[in-house]
């Protein structure tokens, strides 16, 4: 392959990526700071800010025959995947037009239509759900994989461990995504464990562990495809960690006090959509006035959305219990 077309590649990855991370922020922002605050959102509030890159650059290393279970700060997964941003939004004010029809209100959402799982609150389960994505799809002999996202704080649980070394063991087609974001709720990385870094728990099982800064998107994508080729070639999981860190409490109500003062403020300088901004401009990838015209869409396709969800009903009782019990 020319060099030139690596270039035309890169470029046209960095654009797809640009969009998605800042449609992401953009729809989070809104769930956030308007809709929760003006009470039309009832419940905790969970978002990826400053996280952006890794469900991005992951995601978009997968097919859409690729199952995928994202974790409660990995939305762009859903937008990439195809659920539109009128859909996340009537979700999450509990209407009809939302993934469970109005039965959660909050992110509990998945499409096996789009082969997304469902998101678990306790992350580390996902693990083992994931792995039995991975087994069936080695069952059926597909060359598909499964990719799961979680939380530093999850690989402390024994859940976590548990599916790791079950995939491991069986050799599944798994990638495990760690959004290490340096803290489990308001408990800093260094007193949840005591190695260093995530990526050394892979050791143990058996398997490839990798670092990646999880700010680059470009970065995170190149660990991705590396380990999806991984695990079609029927050599088992790789763990990557991505590290990155939470520009916001653990959720919408926590002001995250436990903070050390200028933390944040240090990771402010390497978001990741500002990082890949300045890249494309310096490459002359894209000029600042087309990033400006695609963040001014995005908002206009927002409002839009958020008109769509606010008519869309609320679920009537008399559907309740539909879904729930089977029926012949």
């Amino acid at each position: 392959m020319s060099a030139l077309a690596v270039d035309a590649g890169l470029q046209k990855l960095a654009g797809t990526s640009l969009r998605y991370m800042t449609l992401m922020r953009e729809v989070e922002e809104r769930i956030e700071r308007k809709l929760y605050r003006q009470g039309k959102i009832v419940g905790g509030v969970y978002v990826g800010r400053g996280q952006e890159a890794i469900p991005v650059g992951a995601g978009l290393a997968v097919g859409p025959d690729d199952v995928v279970c994202p974790s409660h700060r990995d939305l762009a997964i859903f937008l990439m995947r195809g659920v539109s941003v009128g859909e996340i939004f009537a979700q999450y004010m509990g209407r009809v037009g939302g993934l469970t029809r109005g039965r959660d209100g909050n992110m509990h959402m998945g499409d096996m239509r789009r082969n997304i799982v469902a998101i678990i609150s306790a992350m580390a389960a996902s693990v083992p759900v994931a792995a039995g994505c991975a087994l069936a799809l080695k069952y059926k002999g597909t060359q598909n994989v499964a990719l799961v996202f979680f939380g530093d704080g999850a690989t402390s649980r024994g859940d976590w461990h548990e599916g790791v070394n079950f995939a491991a063991v069986q050799k599944l087609p798994l990638v495990l995504v760690c959004n290490n974001n340096q803290y489990a709720y308001s408990t800093p990385l260094a007193k949840q464990m005591a190695c260093v870094n995530v990526a050394d728990r892979g050791t143990g099982y058996g398997i490839p562990a990798e670092i990646v800064d999880g700010n680059d998107v470009l970065a995170v994508h190149e660990a991705a495809v590396r380990a999806v080729a991984h695990a079609r070639a029927g050599l088992g999981p790789t763990l990557i960690e991505c590290k990155t860190y939470r520009m916001t409490g653990h959720s919408a109500h926590d002001a995250a006090d436990y903070v050390p003062p200028g933390q944040r403020e240090e990771w402010a300088g390497k978001d990741p959509i500002d990082r890949l901004e300045r890249k494309m401009i310096e490459l002359g990838w894209a000029s600042a006035e087309e990033i400006a015209g695609t963040r001014a869409a995005i908002r206009e396709e927002i409002d839009k959305a958020v008109e769509w969800a606010e008519q869309s009903p609320f679920p009537d009782a008399s559907g309740l219990t539909d879904d729930v019990y089977e029926t012949n």
